[in-house]
């Protein structure tokens, strides 16, 4: 067989009606099979207008499959546009679309998708419905408003410096509500600092005296001014932060509707503390008529955190056929190179992914709590360090979360105790089997059972 014929068979041909685009900022470059156009790669600039021209040219051609690589965020008005038109998108890793080597052009990258996607060969990356999407989009924007607001606070805290009085040693958080009350004083011309003492909360720890004695400060007027304008600055944000969950509670009432209601009565929070920048309405019920589970009672995952999970991650997990799946594409389960029959790296690959990020957090904190997840994670963090330690506690979090929402697990903590009761049970049956392999016979000692 020469090169030619075997260029002609080439691999087998799984969606003969399928394109691929290479994405760019400027202009975007599209290429459909050979047969289906006279001009089968053609260039469209990146205006919405010529987007439309495009899904329409790629409808009328009979295109049924588009692939396309995530390339920055270029890509979301082109997806948006072709799944409005019916046509299926699909978003291609792109390290699974790589280029190889020579054919490094906009028209070869294109061609080369569609040569992929047509044989079948590439994965596609997950993606929410629409009304996920935009719930995920609105969370998103209330956590960069609440990075912005945070820089102000250090804005704040850099005039009180400059000013002097000693706020931050006398109140554990000078956004809470002593801080706020005593900041917001000093902008309106409070100077006294009995008056300002007044604010506080009987429940700060440092005495009345102390408080006062620190809030004595050099007020010139250009710090003044600079704390005036971070407070303003944090006002703001705080605003808009009102107005995202307004939004946020509108498309949760939207979904939950087309739900059917919960039989069972939504259950007693485990705890009734609240977190701080939580959202300002009642997330957990929301959640629990749009899912039909409360996944506050799994630990490590309070109400914001289970919204940013079902955000990130959609009400449907089917998409991934078993929790090792989910695991595997939080990056949460061990590698798996292998050549040669030799294990070359099971380190889990480093990631972006911000529900990845979001359960290590939930892990460390639940390592803190007197729970199964809480003696899991110190066993390990004891054996083989705490980095290691928190992907176990997070994966095994994760798959909580998985078995909740695709099976409807309801979840019941067995108790720190009784986790460690089966740890000493496994270790005691290990023992027996390998003395039994050596020839020995373990008898428990007088007085343990």
């Amino acid at each position: 067989m020469n090169k030619h014929d075997f260029k002609q068979r080439g691999l087998p041909v799984i969606h003969d009606r399928a394109a691929g685009i290479d994405i760019g900022s400027r202009f975007h470059v599209v290429a459909v099979p050979a047969d289906l156009a006279k001009e089968s790669v053609q260039t469209f600039q990146a205006f919405t207008a010529d987007l439309e021209r495009m899904a329409n040219w790629l409808v009328n051609l009979g295109i049924t499959t588009i692939a396309m690589e995530s390339t920055g965020v270029y890509w979301i008005p082109v997806y948006e546009i072709l799944e409005a038109h019916g046509l299926q998108v699909i978003l291609a890793n792109a390290r699974d679309a790589r280029a190889v080597p020579g054919r490094k052009t906009d028209v070869n990258d294109a061609q080369w998708i569609q040569r992929l996607h047509a044989c079948g060969l590439l994965r596609a990356s997950f993606h929410p419905d629409r009304e996920i999407s935009a719930l995920r989009s609105y969370l998103r924007l209330r956590e960069r408003h609440l990075d912005y607001a945070a820089a102000h606070i250090q804005h704040m805290q850099k005039a009180l410096t400059h000013m002097n009085p000693r706020l931050h040693h006398v109140v554990a958080d000078i956004a809470g509500l002593s801080g706020m009350r005593i900041i917001r004083a000093i902008v309106a011309g409070e100077r006294s600092p009995s008056s300002l003492a007044a604010l506080s909360d009987k429940r700060c720890k440092a005495g009345i005296d102390v408080i006062e004695a620190s809030l004595v400060g050099n007020y010139q007027p250009e710090h003044v001014f600079a704390l005036t304008q971070a407070l303003s600055m944090y006002d703001a944000y705080q605003a808009q932060l009102l107005v995202c969950d307004q939004q946020i509670a509108q498309v949760l009432l939207k979904l939950s509707q087309e739900k059917v209601s919960p039989v069972e009565q939504l259950p007693k929070p485990r705890h009734n503390t609240r977190q701080p920048n939580a959202l300002n309405f009642d997330v957990r019920t929301l959640l629990y008529q749009l899912v039909g589970v409360d996944l506050t009672q799994i630990h490590g995952i309070g109400p914001y955190l289970a919204l940013r999970l079902v955000a990130e991650c959609g009400t449907d997990l089917s998409r991934w056929r078993t929790c090792h799946h989910f695991t595997s594409w939080l990056t949460l389960a061990p590698g798996c190179r292998i050549s040669g029959g030799k294990v070359l790296s099971a380190h889990t690959r480093k990631t972006k992914n911000r529900v990845t990020a979001h359960l290590r957090l939930a892990a460390v904190t639940v390592g803190r709590t007197n729970t199964a997840l809480g003696a899991f994670y110190r066993r390990l963090a004891a054996r083989i360090g705490k980095a290691k330690a928190v992907t176990a506690t997070a994966r095994k979090i994760a798959i909580l979360f998985y078995n909740a929402m695709r099976f409807g697990m309801s979840y019941q903590d067995p108790g720190a105790d009784h986790y460690e009761q089966k740890y000493r049970e496994r270790v005691v049956k290990g023992l027996y089997r390998r003395a039994a392999e050596f020839g020995f016979t373990l008898q428990p000692a007088s007085g343990v059972s």
